[in-house]
């Protein structure tokens, strides 16, 4: 394993930052609309990923917005969707790309190698997609509060804390509408990327916080209007709040109306009555940008974890297909990772194993193999799991939570992910294997492993490597200000993550040969 010294990472460090002067203007490669298959990672220049990724985070702000735009990007790379309903008999060959959807939040796609046998390894990648947020409660009407007009949100995981005070706030989701001429039930995106909501804070004079006593019920409520009509010099700048939408029991007679109205507008619905039901939240509103002395950082919301998970998704469309390739790649993002992904588009639900198992009988039956649970240990035992996700970089204000030797540093690469209590899935054989990897791919793999008086978090990878019983090991980008509503990472990070799980999944398979010899 190549060991790099700490003055070669200052000095690629330093080399690194140079160049991220031109990174908003670089062309060298278009990745969101160029996919090249035939290019070395060693090859990939990390600056020509910073804004595409900057673009990203901004036009998708929500996990229904994520997964929307990866499915977009899969279909123009020639994947073909399959859905869950649908016999999948035939329809999977080698050499073939695929993608499937859960709930409109998780997403698998996969691509079978052009020389696929039966038995064959999986190169996975898997990771999260949700973020911290605040949604709209099922009735998100509340009382008009000395004429301000208030919204009725709830957290999600460990959202509304004192990050979101002050902040320009938008609103996003998916709305489910009917057609009152057709009967058809779809699902519509919508974004409202101005700030809409703010929370605001108490001036210090009252003698309080300002952020009071922090009830996230009574003292973090939204304003999103104002509504003055009770009074009868009221400002004429302040539109009355009409009274409820719909008829008595409908849905959207429990929305603030200028908010359905609002919404309706932005879908083109002629009659607001079309909506059934919505899931709408809250998010950051100022886009992601470049910041530092030479643009060496990324200041964004919602880095934990659309940031792992898009340089897993790039990775898979810049993959190498050469003829001589079997096995399978494979990136999946799942939902509710942040609170304990425990519904079926979490990955504790059976949504990773059954798609791999569907495609292993799909392929078999197409060979003329016997599908069974013999050919699925064979298959699982030829495979590999990064389990991908944002860790902690050091922190230059509180060096108290850093372990030396491994505290990640920002725009270096990525670290292999360590925990003794087995929240993490590393270890001692995974790590070689992907030290190898980043040899073959010119990626500097870093450490990370949290202080014995520090508190761990968790992963997606110990549940999945338990529940199908493949080799793992887990991997993250590093960022500042984990959980706050906006977060601070490298300008060359996503394309190091590109670089480094590019790498993975173009010679994981090569790598495994070396240990059978």
């Amino acid at each position: 394993m190549t060991r790099h010294t700490p003055e070669f990472l200052r000095a690629r460090s330093s080399n690194l930052s140079l160049r991220t002067v031109a990174l908003e203007q670089s062309t060298t490669m278009r990745p969101d609309f160029v996919v090249n298959g035939q290019m070395d990672a060693k090859d990939f220049k990390p600056e020509d990923f910073t804004k595409p990724y900057l673009d990203f985070m901004t036009e998708n702000p929500t996990v229904f917005h994520a997964v929307g735009y990866f499915k977009q990007m899969l279909l123009k790379a020639g994947y073909t969707k399959i859905s869950s309903r649908d016999n999948w008999e035939g329809k999977i060959q080698p050499g073939g790309k695929y993608f499937t959807t859960r709930n409109g939040s998780s997403i698998i796609a996969f691509a079978v190698g052009k020389a696929y046998k039966p038995g064959d390894g999986i190169a996975m990648i898997a990771g999260h997609i949700d973020a911290l947020t605040a949604r709209l409660k099922p009735t998100s009407t509340k009382p008009r509060n000395n004429g301000y007009v208030q919204l009725g949100v709830a957290q999600y995981a460990g959202a509304l804390n004192e990050t979101w005070w002050d902040r320009d706030l938008g609103i996003g989701g998916r709305v489910i509408v009917r057609d009152p001429k057709t009967g058809k039930t779809e699902v519509k995106l919508v974004k409202l990327d101005w700030p809409i909501a703010r929370i605001p804070t108490l001036a210090p004079h009252f003698g309080l916080r300002m952020t009071g006593s922090g009830n996230r019920e009574t003292e973090m409520v939204p304003i999103i209007g104002l509504d003055n009509s009770d009074l009868q010099s009221a400002s004429s700048s302040s539109s009355p709040e009409p009274q409820p939408l719909g008829g008595q029991g409908s849905f959207i007679s429990t929305q603030p109306p200028r908010l359905v109205q609002l919404i309706s507008k932005q879908l083109g619905l002629g009659d607001p009555s079309a909506i059934l039901n919505w899931e709408l939240e809250l998010f950051d509103a100022q886009p992601a940008t470049l910041g530092g002395l030479d643009k060496e950082f990324i200041f964004a919301g919602r880095v934990d974890d659309k940031l792992c998970s898009w340089a897993a998704f790039m990775a898979l469309l810049h993959a190498k297909n050469r003829d001589t390739d079997g096995g399978i790649r494979l990136v999946a993002l799942f939902d509710d990772e942040e609170i304990g992904s425990l519904l079926r588009q979490g990955a504790r639900g059976n949504f990773l194993p059954i798609t791999i198992e569907r495609a292993v009988e799909s392929l078999s039956a197409r060979a003329g193999a016997a599908f069974g649970p013999g050919l699925m240990g064979q298959t699982y035992a030829g495979s590999f799991l990064v389990s991908s996700d944002v860790t902690h970089a050091a922190h230059p204000n509180f060096p108290q939570t850093n372990l030396a030797g491994h505290s990640p540093r920002l725009n270096v690469g990525v670290a292999l992910c360590v925990d003794a209590s087995a929240h993490m899935t590393t270890d001692s054989v995974s790590m070689a294997v992907l030290d190898r990897v980043a040899e073959l791919a010119g990626c500097v793999n870093q450490r990370h492993m949290i202080r014995n008086d520090s508190r761990s978090g968790g992963t997606v990878g110990p549940m999945l490597s338990a529940a199908m019983g493949v080799k793992a090991a887990d991997v993250g980008i590093p960022q500042l200000s984990m959980h706050s509503i906006r977060a601070t990472t490298g300008s060359l990070d996503p394309g190091l993550g590109v670089k480094f799980y590019k790498g993975f999944l173009d010679y994981w398979f090569e790598v495994d040969g070396e240990w059978r010899k």
